[in-house]
């Protein structure tokens, strides 16, 4: 492709296969960076050109570039890393060690669009207009005259796709809730409630508490949780496809599935398996459906953007994100009844502080995280309690793609830990985690 004569731009693992291809070097230097790193720009520089000399970067990379290809400069580095970015002569093919395009690089985004625009004459055509038109069309396409369902699970990316559908195809489309027991306090009614007076979609709930929970039953391995969970949503929409179709068929399933699921459940070209997600990695082998992915290639901020396009409301557009597995991928252990109701009770506590303090907007989401298989000493009142550990894990993100722990503020952290030690009798300690993403993944399973 280099031969091409057409603008390229490496990214990461893309910089570092750009320079191996072209003839440079990459080596295992030893250090690795990952997060927020302080980069310096050389002077000079067309991919930086009106950018500060010193600025933040988002890095995750063990390997380095330790050669430039011939015919190339250095244009940025980092303490730790000599070449951070490089570029030719006409800035047209170059590349960055660290990911300008999430929101945690501070110029990421300027970075872009010095590239695409003012190097590589780009023009900016992308809009969400186009991208639900695109959409609502290849659906219609697809799905002609024929049945489908939706997996509906109360977030904003089941809640788009099932939107998008609607418009494709009308009274077509049946959502499917699936009640598996896993979910928050409140969620199913919230459900209910928000997204059928909002849509007038078709509903059927479905009560797989106990068909779930049997089939987590001793299992403590977040992959096979995953994987049980995936397999078992199937297994629920192929019965509520059989009650809904009255002896006739239904073809498709739509699901939210995001680029980043795809990503993580390694489908992406040269990926490695972060984590199955149930909606990727985790669906069984024999899935009766023909899949509709119709958000398969954007991210949570692109989709919240289709989603008011769409004309959705703001309070579905902005929920803060939850995962399909639920409470289970939250209980470090085996998922059981009284475990659910210990992290409920907590999770409540957490969310309802957040929200007093007007922080719903500010922090990307917030999983309460209960580790059950672990136990601490404390004391209470004049007795020795040995009880949970309730981990918080506040951050902020824009793509769930990377992340950083949101700095929340003391004074909300000490009512949160105060009422859930105080009202939550299993549980004798709270705890922060302050990682971020890389190297730690957002949920802890």
């Amino acid at each position: 492709i280099f031969a091409l004569g057409i603008p390229i731009f490496g990214i990461c693992y893309g910089f570092q296969t750009m320079a191996a291809a072209l003839a440079g070097s990459v080596a295992q230097t030893g250090k690795s960076e990952f997060g927020r790193t302080p980069l310096e720009v050389k002077p000079g520089s067309k991919l930086f050109a009106g950018l500060p000399a010193s600025q933040s970067v988002w890095m995750s990379h063990g390997d380095a570039v330790s050669e430039v290809p011939c015919g190339f400069s250095i244009s940025a580095s980092t303490a730790d890393t000599a070449i951070a970015a490089f570029e030719d002569a006409t800035g047209k093919i170059a590349g960055v060690q660290f990911h300008p395009e999430v929101l945690h690089s501070e110029h990421g985004q300027a970075i872009l669009n010095n590239w695409l625009i003012n190097i590589a004459q780009c023009k900016p055509t992308w809009t969400t207009a186009n991208i639900a038109e695109e959409e609502i069309a290849k659906a219609q396409s697809i799905i002609g005259s024929k049945h489908v369902i939706c997996g509906l699970s109360g977030g904003v990316d089941s809640a788009v796709a099932a939107a998008l559908i609607q418009k494709a195809v009308g009274n077509q489309l049946t959502c499917v809730f699936v009640d598996h027991g896993l979910l928050r306090s409140g969620e199913s009614e919230q459900v209910q409630r928000d997204f059928v007076a909002s849509t007038g979609v078709k509903l059927v709930v479905v009560d797989a508490v106990d068909q779930f929970l049997n089939a987590l039953a001793g299992v403590s391995d977040p992959e096979e949780k995953r994987k049980i969970i995936g397999r078992e949503f199937i297994r629920s929409f192929e019965k509520a496809a059989r009650d809904i179709a009255s002896g006739g068929d239904v073809e498709f399933l739509v699901q939210g599935t995001l680029y980043p699921d795809v990503v993580e459940s390694g489908g992406g070209t040269g990926t490695a398996n972060i984590k199955s997600h149930h909606n990727v990695g985790g669906l069984p082998d024999d899935l009766q459906f023909k899949l509709i992915e119709p958000l398969r290639t954007l991210f949570k901020d692109e989709v919240r953007q289709v989603g008011l396009e769409l004309g959705l409301p703001k309070e579905i557009v902005w929920r803060q994100p939850f995962p399909g597995p639920g409470l289970a991928i939250r209980i470090i252990g085996e998922v059981t009844r009284e475990r659910l109701d210990i992290l409920r009770e907590a999770d409540v506590i957490a969310r309802a502080e957040l929200s007093a303090a007007g922080l719903d907007r500010d922090i990307w989401q917030c999983p309460v995280v209960l580790l059950a298989d672990v136990r601490s000493v404390g004391v209470q009142g004049d007795g020795r309690t040995y009880g949970h550990p309730i981990v918080l894990r506040p951050v902020s993100s824009e793509d769930a793609m990377t992340a950083d722990w949101s700095r929340v503020p003391y004074d909300v952290l000490e009512k949160i830990s105060t009422r859930i030690t105080n009202e939550v009798r299993e549980v004798n300690r709270v705890v922060l985690d302050v990682t971020s993403k890389p190297p730690g993944t957002i949920e802890w399973e």
